[in-house]
């Protein structure tokens, strides 16, 4: 179907016959008000003034006529929701529309500078980068006076990472260690890293990005609570919180570092020995890496008599009177490291109390 162009309306013939008579007065010279018997300003004035005010509602009509004329011949309803993945209990906001359609043109079609070939409107393409991404441009249709009429879009849209794994927790290794920087992965089905939020009672709670924290308990034995919100279209949701037990990071183990691997007793070279600096103590268990700086520590050695020698090392480097003792050890020879004082990330300075037992071969 076509849209007509509306009839002359009265009030547009009134206005072409006042502007005749205003051409007529013009040319006649005619005076002022005073000889009509109107007080004010002239007829002539007057006419003119409506004339401006009728003319600028005209172009106003003109410009809402132009918006419209176009041919359209098919009507379809749409509905245009704001989002098609929704949680329980959250709102279904759509917009219900009719829209003229012209199926004997196709409007020209840009995204992202780029000519659309698809017939039917349609625009497809694979998701990249997890994360907030949009993508815009135009469309070009031909109107009824053969001008062409641009209108710009932009779209928003979100990408989410495939839900490909599964996360298991045991309930009873709920656990943070109190004074040293733990780390915490936070995830949300449905919302991106970036728009998820948290923090924590009983110590401090870092962000370090791509649902990336920190946490960091204050005191050994009193649970820390994690609060977990996520934004997701402009509305903020409070997740259950995180209840984590507390406890003092275990006591490390000593070593002497060779190379990447860590001698914690047993027979040794004289060679590696001499080559050794001096020991170092760590977590390492398999699953955490802690390590902790060694404050002192003794070497015990035995004459031949057997009768006990020990030496003190105040840090944790070998002393030289200990590698003096080293020099003199012959095979099969024993000594033991003990006494070892470490202190860890949390601040806590421990003795250990386990000795580490060297043959030298």
């Amino acid at each position: 179907m076509a849209i007509k162009k509306r009839p002359v309306s009265p009030r547009q013939k009134m206005i072409n016959l006042m502007y005749v008579i205003l051409m007529a007065m013009l040319a006649l010279n005619t005076p002022t008000d005073e000889e009509f018997g109107v007080k004010g300003k002239s007829v002539v004035e007057k006419i003119k003034k409506s004339l401006a005010d009728d003319g600028k509602k005209s172009d106003e009509e003109k410009k809402n006529i132009d918006l419209v004329e176009l041919n359209v011949n098919e009507l379809d309803a749409f509905v245009i929701p704001e989002k098609t993945t929704l949680y329980a209990g959250e709102r279904f906001n759509s917009h219900v529309v009719m829209a003229a359609i012209d199926s004997t043109q196709r409007p020209e079609i840009y995204v992202n500078g780029s000519r659309l070939n698809a017939e039917n409107g349609r625009y497809s393409f694979v998701a990249g980068g997890v994360g907030e991404h949009q993508f815009g441009g135009y469309i070009l249709m031909r109107g009824k006076n053969g001008e062409m009429m641009r209108r710009n879009f932009v779209q928003k849209y979100t990408v989410l990472p495939v839900p490909n794994t599964a996360t298991v927790a045991a309930d009873l290794m709920n656990v943070l260690y109190a004074g040293y920087a733990n780390p915490i992965s936070i995830s949300v089905p449905g919302v991106p890293a970036n728009a998820i939020s948290a923090s924590m009672t009983g110590g401090s709670f870092v962000a370090k990005g791509n649902g990336h924290f920190v946490a960091t308990p204050s005191a050994v034995g009193k649970d820390v609570t994690i609060h977990v919100t996520a934004r997701d279209k402009g509305q903020v949701r409070s997740l259950p919180p995180f209840v984590f037990h507390v406890r003092k990071l275990p006591d490390p183990t000593a070593y002497i570092a060779m190379g990447t691997d860590r001698f914690r007793g047993g027979a040794l070279s004289k060679g590696a020995l001499m080559g050794a600096p001096g020991i170092h103590a760590a977590i390492d268990d398999g699953l955490l890496d802690i390590p902790f700086k060694v404050l002192g520590f003794e070497t015990v050695f035995f004459d031949n008599m057997g009768n006990a020698i020990p030496l003190a090392s105040a840090g944790s480097n070998f002393s030289e009177r200990q590698r003096e003792e080293f020099r003199k050890l012959s095979r099969n020879r024993r000594f033991y490291i003990s006494h070892i004082k470490a202190v860890g990330p949390d601040g806590i300075t421990r003795n250990l109390p386990a000795a580490m037992e060297v043959i030298v071969r």
